[in-house]
C-alpha cells in the first residue's frame, strides 16, 4: 500500500489552485466538479462537499496538520509570497532552527497550515 494523495478542504476551489500555483508551481491534473488533483498529489475538494460528507463544519487554522514544502532560495520565495499575496497571515517568519535550516510558517487562503523550509 502506499500513500497517493493529501485532501485539504477550500472555500473557493479556482483561488485556492491560482495560489498553489502561483507559490508552488502545482498544476491541475484532474477536475473533477468540486475536487480537483494537482501535480505533487495535493488534492483541493470544495468545503461545501466535505461538510454533506462529514455532517460537520471546517475549523480553519487548526493546526493539526501541515503542508511542507522545500525551496532552496527561500528569501527569493518569501520575496514573491509577499509581492503576490500580501495579505497572507504568518504563523513565524523567516527564523533558522539550531540545525541550520532555514523555515517560514503561514497560512493558505483557508487556514491550511504551510511550512517552506531550506532543503536539509
Amino acid at each position: 500500500m502506499k500513500l497517493k494523495n493529501i485532501l485539504i478542504v477550500v472555500k473557493d476551489i479556482e483561488k485556492s489552485k491560482q495560489f498553489y500555483h502561483d507559490l508552488f508551481g502545482l498544476d491541475m491534473i484532474l477536475d473533477n466538479d468540486g475536487n480537483m488533483i494537482l501535480t505533487e498529489g495535493l488534492v483541493l475538494q470544495e468545503e461545501k462537499i466535505w461538510k454533506k460528507f462529514l455532517g460537520k463544519g471546517i475549523i480553519s487554522k487548526s493546526n493539526s496538520c501541515e503542508l511542507y514544502f522545500e525551496e532552496q532560495d527561500i528569501e527569493a520565495f518569501i520575496e514573491n509570497l509577499e509581492k503576490i499575496y500580501p495579505e497572507v497571515q504568518y504563523v513565524n517568519r523567516l527564523m533558522t532552527h539550531s540545525w541550520g535550516q532555514k523555515i517560514i510558517r503561514f497560512y493558505d487562503l483557508d487556514g491550511n497550515l504551510i511550512e517552506v523550509g531550506t532543503p536539509i
